[in-house]
């Protein structure tokens, strides 16, 4: 079993070697300039060889007015140096590759005199002893003590985490009562131990989500979409649900979403199985409807905690915040769009809201002539100050 668990945990590994865009990293850093004065900042999974979170702050150390910075990461990066030539300073390739890294950062400045800063400054103040470099005891692991011990010393985490470990990563960084800006997958909105916190206001969603793409090892496999290997030979991978999210206080939450559409019963359908109308766009919230609302996960995205309130969340058989959607569907037969039967019974929509009629796609449920569908997940809202339907 030991084996098993280790292999899965290597798999996992390779799967999560997403590196992120400087250019990413730059556009989102913009809203947090005044997070970050006098502050310790730590990328706790960024290999200070290679990470353009690191590269970003090193750079920027002086214009941010950082206390310090700090970066490590977990042994064995797959990426090749591309951003800092220290082997001079750690060892041989060998070396840098099967150990882990500590870089804590406290002054940068033009070391070599040609009137700017650069990666090459940062490697000559290493070399000086003015920063440190050092080799970790252990492997690096986020959740290991002496990496545990650099975050109680941290003021603001920022990094890109392992997508298959995000919720022990975010459990640990509130447990330790840390801020942070972080990448993750917009599905993480609807995973039963993350959508909590953002019901509660203890974690909001940035400003840059959606498409990404991302550097990734020389072992990965070619995808048929969303996959390509540019002219020098590396490989890159694109996603279209990354979110940032983050629980620095930031404008964009206090921003009251404006809203123009008026509610009208024949154009918001109210579920078969729970006491809410659907709307399935986030800008097609009625401005005059004081009830509650299903509304797609995106809505987050645009969420303003003294507009609406939160219900719940529905996904599936994961229910949040007491809400029960399930109606019993099993005597409801499953039909393709095509009319013919796909020999299922309802199961498969037993937790999501349903709606009466038949979709513009996918399968669909029949029951004496009566029809129904699931929606995707739902999160149920209510606006706060609905305006007063005029007269």
């Amino acid at each position: 079993m030991a084996g098993n668990k280790s292999l899965k945990a290597a798999v996992r590994a390779k799967e999560d070697e997403f590196y992120t865009q400087l250019t990413d990293i730059e556009k989102e850093m913009r809203y947090y300039k005044k997070h970050f004065k006098d502050k310790v900042v730590f990328c706790n999974c960024d290999d200070p060889f290679e990470s353009n979170f690191f590269k970003y702050f090193v750079l920027n150390f002086n214009r941010l007015g950082l206390k310090k910075l700090i970066a490590t990461c977990y042994v064995s990066s797959p990426i090749a140096n591309t951003q800092l030539s220290l082997f001079d300073i750690t060892g041989t390739e060998e070396d840098k590759q099967n150990k882990a890294y500590k870089a804590v950062i406290t002054k940068v400045y033009d070391k070599s005199g040609d009137g700017g800063i650069d990666m090459f400054d940062v490697a000559e103040l290493f070399k000086s002893g003015e920063n440190e470099l050092t080799e970790l005891d252990g492997d690096g692991d986020f959740r290991s003590a002496e990496c545990l011990a650099l975050l109680d010393e941290s003021d603001v985490v920022v990094t890109n985490p392992p997508f298959s470990l995000f919720r022990e990563y975010v459990s640990t960084l509130l447990e330790h009562n840390k801020h942070f800006i972080i990448i993750g997958s917009q599905n993480a909105i609807t995973y039963k131990e993350f959508f909590p916190l953002l019901m509660q206001n203890k974690v909001w969603l940035g400003y840059g989500n959606g498409d990404m793409s991302f550097k990734v090892p020389e072992y990965f496999e070619p995808r048929e979409t969303r996959f390509w290997v540019d002219d020098d030979g590396q490989k890159w991978r694109s996603l279209g649900n990354i979110a940032w999210f983050t629980n620095l206080d930031i404008r964009k939450r206090h921003e009251e979403m404006i809203l123009v559409k008026r509610y009208d019963s024949s154009k918001y359908p109210n579920y078969d199985n729970y006491e809410a109308i659907e709307v399935s766009k986030t800008a097609d919230i009625p401005c005059d409807f004081p009830g509650v609302m299903g509304v797609p996960i995106t809505f987050m995205y645009k969420y303003n905690p003294e507009q609406f309130d939160i219900i719940g969340l529905v996904n599936g058989k994961d229910y949040l915040a007491g809400i029960k959607t399930t109606r019993n569907y099993k005597d409801f037969q499953e039909t393709r769009q095509n009319g013919t039967k796909t020999g299922s019974g309802g199961g498969k929509i037993n937790g999501n809201p349903v709606l009466k009629g038949k979709p513009k796609s996918g399968n669909y449920f029949v029951l004496n002539d009566e029809v129904v569908h699931s929606t995707y997940a739902r999160i149920f809202i209510r606006n706060k100050h609905p305006e007063e339907v005029k007269k």
